[in-house]
């Protein structure tokens, strides 16, 4: 790895488990060029695998969390006839989202400055937001005559709800750090220098955390987000049969028992 490469991956000191993607074109404002998505892809997909990975953050470098898709590069490749453009939603933003939502391991956003677009839909997808004081959220598709991608028009409107989503999607009304938390956009906003300090030890709390039980939590909230009150109880069911067989909740019972903290696996 490089300071040159448009996507910074770390991993956090030995057998700790967290794994920091840093989108790294601050230039840009870490706007997403193919180059980009498909590193991040990947690299979302080797985290996703690597049983060592037991938490993820994604944050930007700079004072920018991401402006979105890459339009000069957009722009450019319409004009050249090439046809990437209209298919990166299919073959980049789509898997994106979709390994970040289904990744059974928790995913952080550190969202540490503007994020708008595509670059905002990337923490909606997330499992935590915490942004920094000088963060801000637009959805910024209706400015330039498209509608929403990146799994933003679910993942808004179960954030903040349905007639909030679709005023902030029509409006294209940037939301500030303190708006976006009294709204239910993030759950934490901390000072500008706080925020990387902050992230890394929620992280770590997590990744030292019962992981199976996380990823049967993020499966059970998506069924239950488009299911029936009866499926949503059958997939709680299911989920708390297998994780009552767990080398971790039997840690847990046991140190209740006997008054101690609990060392958790993820197994």
């Amino acid at each position: 790895m490089t300071t040159d490469d448009v996507l910074q991956v770390t991993d956090s000191g030995e057998d700790a488990g967290v794994r920091t993607l840093t989108l790294n074109r601050p230039q840009a404002y870490n706007a997403l060029t193919v180059e980009l998505k498909e590193r991040l892809l990947t690299a979302l997909r080797e985290a996703a695998d690597d049983d060592g990975v037991r938490a993820v953050v994604l944050t930007g470098a700079g004072k920018a969390f991401c402006a979105g898709q890459d339009l000069k590069e957009h722009v450019g490749l319409l004009q050249s006839g090439d046809d990437a453009p209209l298919r990166t939603v299919a073959e980049h933003y789509n898997p994106i989202i979709e390994t970040i939502t289904g990744m059974a391991k928790p995913v952080i956003a550190g969202v540490n400055g503007p994020a708008a677009g595509a670059g905002a839909a990337l923490a909606y997808a997330s499992d935590l937001r915490i942004a920094a004081g000088s963060a801000n959220f637009l959805m910024a598709f209706a400015n330039v005559g498209l509608g929403p991608d990146s799994g933003a028009s679910w993942t808004l409107q179960r954030l903040v709800g349905y007639g909030r989503a679709q005023e902030l999607m029509m409006l294209a009304r940037t939301v500030d750090s303190t708006e976006a938390l009294r709204i239910g956009l993030v759950g934490e906003v901390v000072a500008d220098d706080e925020l990387a300090s902050r992230v890394h030890e929620v992280a770590l709390k997590l990744a030292a955390g019962p992981t199976v039980a996380y990823a049967k939590i993020k499966s059970t909230l998506a069924t239950a987000a488009e299911s029936t009150l009866s499926d949503a109880l059958a997939a709680e069911g299911s989920a708390q049969t297998v994780l009552g067989g767990t080398a971790d909740h039997a840690e847990a019972v046991d140190a209740f028992v006997n008054k101690r903290k609990p060392v958790f696996t993820g197994k």
